[in-house]
């Protein structure tokens, strides 16, 4: 069975990358029927923010992106914790040790600094210098009882390995170039390495889809693989998101978090659509996607080697388009969510609402739209708005348009079109200076929402008023 997983860290907000990465393993494992687990990877204390597992989870379940449960877990609602499972790394580190894949390192968090720092004053690649890869057994028992310790894996000193990427086809690392990765800290908790490799075999893991950050530590995990005598799943390593500049995406030059696009009013529909575009080429021209469709069109061949700009303006565009495409009940139900209902005219708040759908981008622009139904007074500050107001023939229609409205028991959208016909006719007025009066007499704006919903959602008696001001 395929069974994919995505394993964020604790560590605050959920990156917009990191739900990419999660959106792909969710996409290889429904494409074939297989399962998708989240695991939260919290074994570093010192970065846990209180909150963060709750924030992850419900970015995930805001966009659709639903776990499975899978070996060993009872709580289909709850994802697996590391943090829990420290007994099982703990059997398999000690196998380590007792095999001669790892040792004790007793090196203090001084030495370390220093070393480092000497290494990189001689421009050498920092790397840890093996002062304890050959302490003898009896030693490192005996200091084990008095002295805090890491464990740390022991690389092979010549050779290297080689693997196919499921992106980047055959990669080959020379193990000079790996250092000896601690695998269990002085806290006793294993480090992501350790962890990973563990619980990726203990779950099941068939494929490994995740950032190509995480490419140099591969050498790492498929040593690990090899000393514990598992078979390692197979991996693939995506390209990594960019800012317009193509440096890595980061907070620093806008948002990154998913909650950050959530509440700029992005449906999450077309957040996923997007993201999945950045790195994935499903082939032919077509850019529109539910989710159901993702599934089907999903492939890791299709997946880019080169890294993608976040382009926000493109996300823009295909959330315009995802909103002009939902059903109007659809559209009413999030609309509604977006706004103070009380500020509109309870009989006709969807008349104002669907008058906006053509002209979203964002779920959020709907607050300032919605100005033109909501403001009782305004100031004309356009200059050509304010010429227009004040010509002759603009008086003559309003006044026209006046007459007529009033002659009505109400005022609907489909009365606006034969008012007006009705209105050229008995002024000789036509085109821009038929219409623009009256938008600007009833918006103050020359730009707007269709003509015959304002109209409408303004009825008969404030049109009139709205009208009379202005001859």
């Amino acid at each position: 069975m395929i069974v994919t997983r995505f394993a964020p860290s604790p560590t605050g907000y959920l990156h917009v990358g990191g739900l990419r990465t999660a959106l792909y393993n969710y996409l290889y494992a429904k494409k074939n029927e297989g399962k998708f687990i989240l695991r939260i990877e919290d074994t570093d204390q010192t970065r846990y923010q209180e909150g963060a597992v709750e924030n992850l989870m419900n970015s995930l379940k805001s966009v659709g992106i639903e776990y499975d449960f899978g070996p060993g877990k009872e709580d289909e609602n709850a994802p697996y914790f590391q943090s829990k499972r420290n007994n099982i790394y703990k059997k398999e580190v000690d196998k380590l040790i007792q095999d001669g894949n790892a040792y004790r390192c007793f090196c203090t968090p001084e030495r370390l600094k220093e070393l480092h720092e000497k290494q990189v004053a001689n421009k050498e690649d920092p790397k840890y210098d093996g002062k304890c890869r050959n302490l003898s057994q009896e030693e490192s028992d005996e200091r084990a009882k008095s002295e805090n310790f890491t464990v740390r894996l022991k690389v092979p000193e010549t050779g290297g390995i080689t693997f196919k990427d499921k992106v980047r086809g055959k990669v080959k690392i020379d193990y000079s170039e790996v250092s000896d990765q601690i695998l269990i800290k002085t806290d006793g908790f294993p480090t992501y390495h350790l962890a990973n490799v563990v619980d990726d075999h203990y779950m099941k893991i068939s494929h490994v889809i995740r950032g190509e950050e995480w490419l140099s530590s591969l050498p790492k995990h498929l040593l690990l693989y090899r000393y514990l005598g598992w078979k390692a799943p197979k991996f693939a390593h995506l390209p990594l998101l960019l800012n317009s500049d193509r440096s890595k995406l980061s907070k620093r030059q806008g948002d990154v978090a998913v909650e950050d696009y959530l509440n700029k009013g992005y449906l999450p529909s077309a957040l996923l659509n997007f993201l999945a575009l950045l790195g994935w080429n499903p082939g032919g021209k077509k850019e529109i996607f539910s989710l159901e469709e993702l599934v089907n069109e999903f492939s890791l061949e299709r997946i880019n080697k080169s890294g993608s700009v976040f382009d926000v303006k493109k996300l823009d565009w295909m959330n315009g388009q995802y909103i002009r495409k939902m059903s109007d009940e659809s559209y009413f139900v999030e609309a509604k969510k977006w706004i103070d209902e009380s500020k509109l005219k309870k009989d006709k708040i969807h008349i104002a609402l669907k008058s906006l759908k053509p002209r979203l981008v964002k779920m959020t622009d709907i607050q300032e739209k919605l100005k033109t139904f909501t403001q009782t007074e305004f100031e004309i500050n356009d200059e050509e708005a304010k010429k227009i107001i004040g010509t002759d023939s603009t008086k003559i229609v309003l006044k026209s348009y006046s007459e007529k409205v009033s002659d009505l028991d109400e005022l609907t959208a489909n009365d606006f079109y034969s008012i007006m016909k009705k209105v050229q006719n008995d002024t000789g007025i036509k085109g821009k200076d038929l219409w623009m009066p009256i938008r600007i007499a009833l918006t103050g704006e020359m730009h707007g929402p269709e003509l015959d919903c304002i109209v409408e959602y303004f009825g008969k008696e404030e049109n009139i008023s709205r009208v009379g001001k202005f001859f």
